[in-house]
């Protein structure tokens, strides 16, 4: 990307999620040191051996001599979970501290990020296809950055190199929102330990706390101002972030109602909207929402 005397090398030809987010890692990281780099996508040994860092590429895996391939026999090694690192994850695994700067936030984006991309590129599933229709990952974003065979006027390395800067973005806002989560779920656990009633938490902010409030045995219902609006909202807390389920649904005679449809079914006079889903409502004020948090939290479905 510029020129320097630190050279970050890749393969050349095609390429896949796990070289792009690598490189884009090792970008970040000498950004922040202010360190000049270039990157070069060759398939010569030459070349390659006198790289300052090497990934995807080489066939050696040596964190030292900031070697990062996994294609060689017996791969590079595997997390506790079963799942092999490809150079993304090996070049994380080095390097995610300096770019984060603490050891909980790299553990999380692996394992939203690192880990998913790496067990795609090792041919390990993570989820069971139980539709004629696939989930869309964001390898498969990548996958379409790679030029077809009719587009002559692109080349690999251009769309490459489009597709770090991509990467970089995508691994910046991940690291912003899991340090923005881990905040505020010290600011939930402060409300939290001050309720009595701790199946209903009022929030003084919209906390962006999913996967956090899972880690809480015993809320229902949250209760918060809306950020783009005078509404407050009520959302019920999920079972398990990883799926839809929630510990208590809205009542199913709430569901798609509005305004007085749901106020007269509800008997709160500013209710405003029930989704269909049964996992949010809306009022149009603190009380309103208390009130209707606490009659889903009495029904009976």
């Amino acid at each position: 990307m510029t020129k320097s005397n630190k050279k970050l090398v890749t393969h050349n030809g095609s390429f896949h999620t796990d070289d792009i987010f690598a490189c884009a890692t090792l970008s970040l990281m000498l950004e922040k040191k202010n360190e000049m780099f270039k990157i070069v996508r060759t398939r010569d040994e030459e070349i390659i051996n006198n790289g300052d860092y090497v990934f995807d590429v080489g066939g050696i895996y040596n964190e030292g001599l900031n070697r990062f391939d996994h294609h060689q026999k017996g791969g590079a090694g595997m997390r506790e979970n079963g799942i092999e690192y490809s150079s993304f994850g090996l070049v994380w695994k080095k390097f995610g501290k300096e770019i984060c700067d603490g050891e909980e936030v790299v553990k999380i984006v692996d394992d939203r990020l690192v880990a998913p991309i790496d067990a795609f590129d090792n041919g390990f599933d993570l989820v069971e296809n139980k539709h004629s229709i696939s989930p869309y990952f964001i390898q498969h974003f990548f996958l379409a950055m790679c030029p077809t065979l009719e587009e002559k006027n692109l080349d690999n390395d251009e769309m490459f190199l489009k597709s770090v800067l991509i990467a970089k973005e995508v691994l910046s806002r991940e690291i912003i929102h899991v340090k923005n989560a881990l905040s505020s779920f010290k600011k939930v656990l402060s409300i939290y330990e001050k309720t009595e009633d701790k199946r209903i938490l009022i929030l003084n902010e919209n906390f962006q706390n999913e996967v956090s409030l899972t880690k809480l045995k015993e809320p229902f219902f949250i209760i918060y101002p809306k950020s783009d609006d005078d509404l407050w909202g009520i959302r019920a807390v999920r079972e398990n972030p990883r799926t839809f389920n929630n510990r208590k649904d809205f009542p199913k005679e709430w569901g798609g109602l509005r305004d007085e449809e749901l106020q007269k079914i509800t008997g709160v006079e500013d209710a405003v909207f029930c989704h269909k889903g049964l996992f949010l409502a809306v009022s149009k004020s603190k009380e309103g929402a208390v009130k209707l948090a606490e009659l889903a939290l009495s029904y009976k479905n």
